[in-house]
């Protein structure tokens, strides 16, 4: 008996330790949901047990599926099941809250100061208690950052859909998120405006993409969804009588990422001004001053409304006597066809004679960082993106999953062929000309503005017809739910 107190005893020590140092990762096992604290009463509660079923039954999916297609999405997939882990961990902290007081630990208090939290924390208690789930979600954003690779969409769609772990952090109608349910959907939606690219993007050629967002999808909805519904519909139960959370005093080494291919990001102290009520713990969640990765879903970041935020947002907060920052360094001009599969055009400057003639539906073509130039694309390719361009105008024959358009400004687009997607996202002023042979393309559009599109007139001689895409919405909550209709103006 003496034996089996000191092993539960020095598990559960193990799992606190590991959550003093704001990282739960060398805590789990392999199967994604256990720990060291598995034999512990709080770890066999039916809400902590309900969580674990959920990780074994749909991370497992996800991670076949992304073992075949590659590394980056095998990467991404391991932390989401990462997160995933920490919040059993979060949940099982919460479960100790529950039924009266903790049995005090008397472990060395060198190490250890009251780890368990027991009561509901105040805002700056909150933020330390979601301080590991934000740590892996910033290991997630850095992923998704820099140059777009082959599988930005399948990165964009993971990191987005790690918001909707958020839900633990409600605690009621006035800290400035939606109830928890409601919170998990509206997550959801925001990472489907990228899982949907990757079913366009692969449809008819791996079915291996689709099984890794379906599997990413049903972990969430309904895995997730139907968890919170069932044991946290109103969010988290803190005890009110229990000890009130305080951080380690001397938190221990956090353990190295299991995975050689995930560098963690070393976190930095913010400052933040005084603040009252959760409100002001979600006004620093969605800045990033504190959990850069949990954001609140607001509607602009929903579907079609989507708001494409990739790594950590800066603080609002203006500096008067920041020194100015330096102008960004220009890479080498590139013009050349890599691995005979992907058509590189980066840093062109004035430069209005590009021509790419050579080419074949297998191909993409990715245009970074260029100015003032203009590119045509004789012949069919499977893909084509502009990234991070100004005053840039394309010319393509047909593209056989999408053309897309993200952080640029001033752009003009004409299709001569076919395009069935083309979506504009981040971007300011955009002319899209569309030939009789793409007036069925499918347009999508997040965080833009000044958005046309040109389509021929009904003579075959005729002047172009000019159409404005929506900038505005109106939403009415109506029927049991909201109707959402883009806001129309007199002489529109």
């Amino acid at each position: 008996m003496e034996e089996k107190l000191i092993q539960r005893l020095e598990s559960a020590v193990s799992r606190l330790e590991a959550l003093s140092a704001g990282s739960n990762v060398g805590a789990f096992t392999a199967g994604g949901g256990g720990g060291g604290g598995s034999d512990d009463a709080a770890a066999r509660g039916p809400s902590v047990v309900a969580f674990g079923d959920l990780i074994d039954e749909h991370i497992t999916k996800l991670s076949a599926a992304a073992e075949a297609i590659g590394d980056q999405v095998v990467d991404i997939s391991y932390i989401v099941k990462e997160a995933f882990a920490v919040q059993k961990e979060l949940l099982i902290t919460l479960k100790h809250t529950q039924g009266g007081s903790p049995t005090p630990m008397s472990v060395n208090d060198d190490l250890i100061c009251h780890v368990v939290i027991v009561q509901k924390p105040d805002p700056q208690g909150m933020a330390e208690f979601l301080k590991p789930m934000n740590e892996i979600i910033k290991k997630a954003n850095a992923m998704a950052e820099g140059k777009r690779t082959d599988f930005f969409n399948h990165l964009k769609a993971a990191v987005d859909s790690l918001s909707a772990l958020a839900w633990i952090a409600y605690t009621g109608k006035d800290c400035g998120m939606s109830m928890p349910i409601a919170h998990v959907e509206d997550s959801w939606q925001m990472a489907e405006f990228y899982s949907n690219k990757v079913l366009v993007e692969y449809k008819n050629k791996d079915p291996n993409h689709a099984e890794w967002v379906k599997a990413l999808k049903e972990l969430y909805v309904p895995g997730l969804r139907d968890y919170v519904k069932k044991f946290h519909p109103l969010g988290p139960e803190w005890n009110p009588t229990g000890k009130v959370f305080a951080a380690s005093k001397a938190p221990t080494a956090a353990p190295p990422p299991p995975r050689a291919s995930l560098s963690s990001e070393t976190s930095k102290a913010s400052s933040s001004k005084p603040s009252v009520g959760m409100s002001a713990v979600f006004q620093q969640i969605s800045s990033g001053d504190i959990t850069s990765g949990l954001r609140k879903v607001t509607d602009d970041m929903k579907a079609k409304n989507r708001t494409d935020r990739t790594g950590v947002v800066a603080t609002t907060e203006k500096e008067s006597h920041a020194a100015p920052k330096a102008a960004p360094k220009v890479g080498p001009p590139k013009f050349e066809l890599q691995m005979g599969r992907k058509w590189v055009v980066e840093n062109q400057i004035e430069n209005k004679s590009l021509v790419i003639d050579d080419c074949d539906a297998k191909q993409s073509v990715y245009v970074y960082g260029c100015k003032n130039s203009v590119l045509q694309i004789q012949g069919k390719v499977n893909n084509i993106t502009l990234d991070k361009c100004i005053k840039m105008g394309v010319v393509f024959q047909d593209v056989v999953a999408a053309f897309e358009v993200v952080n640029c400004s001033s752009i003009e687009v004409q299709s001569q062929g076919s395009a069935p997607t083309i979506s504009v996202d981040n971007t300011g002023g955009c002319q899209l000309y569309l030939s009789k042979n793409s007036l069925e393309t499918s347009i999508s559009t997040a965080k833009s503005s000044e958005i046309n599109v040109m389509v021929p007139g009904a003579e075959p001689d005729g002047d172009w017809v000019e159409h404005a895409l929506p900038q505005q919405y109106i939403h009415v909550f109506k029927d049991g739910r909201i109707e959402t209709t883009p806001a129309s103006h007199s002489g529109g």
